[in-house]
C-alpha cells in the first residue's frame, strides 16, 4: 500500500507538471499567436507528452523496469487515447457551452488523469517480469 501511495504521489506530481505544460502552451499559442484552441491543443499535448513520459518513466513507474522503447510506444498509445478523448470533449464543449476555453481545458486535463494512471501502471510501463 505504501508503494502504491508513493507511486500515486509521483504520478500526481508529474501529471500536474505535464498538465501545466499542456495548458500553458495552449494559452500562450492562443493568446500570443491567435492560434485556434483546438489546434493549439494538439501542440500543447505533444509538448506535454515529452514531459509526461520522461517524468513517469524516470519517477512514477521506474520500479517496473519496462524497456524504454516499449514503454514509450505503449505510453504514446495511452496518451493518444487520452488526447483523442480530450480533443473530442474539448471540441464539443467549446461549441456547446459558454465556458472559457482555458477553463474547459483545465477540467478536461484533470478528468483524463485517472485513465492515464491505470493504463500506465498496468500496461504501458509494465516490465517483462511483471507480465508473467
Amino acid at each position: 500500500m505504501k508503494n502504491t501511495l508513493k507511486q500515486l504521489a509521483c504520478f500526481i506530481t508529474v501529471g500536474c507538471g505535464a498538465a501545466a505544460t499542456h495548458w500553458l502552451v495552449v494559452v500562450a499559442l492562443v493568446s500570443a499567436l491567435h492560434i485556434p484552441p483546438l489546434f493549439a491543443n494538439i501542440l500543447g499535448w505533444l509538448v506535454a507528452f515529452v514531459v509526461s513520459f520522461t517524468g513517469h518513466y524516470q519517477l512514477t513507474f521506474r520500479h517496473q523496469h519496462a524497456p524504454i522503447w516499449q514503454a514509450a510506444r505503449r505510453f504514446f498509445l495511452v496518451s493518444a487515447l487520452g488526447f483523442a478523448i480530450n480533443e473530442t470533449s474539448y471540441a464539443v464543449l467549446l461549441t456547446t457551452t459558454t465556458i472559457r476555453y482555458d477553463i474547459l481545458l483545465a477540467v478536461i486535463l484533470v478528468a483524463i488523469a485517472a485513465m492515464t494512471f491505470i493504463l500506465g501502471r498496468f500496461w504501458a510501463f509494465r516490465g517483462a517480469a511483471q507480465q508473467r
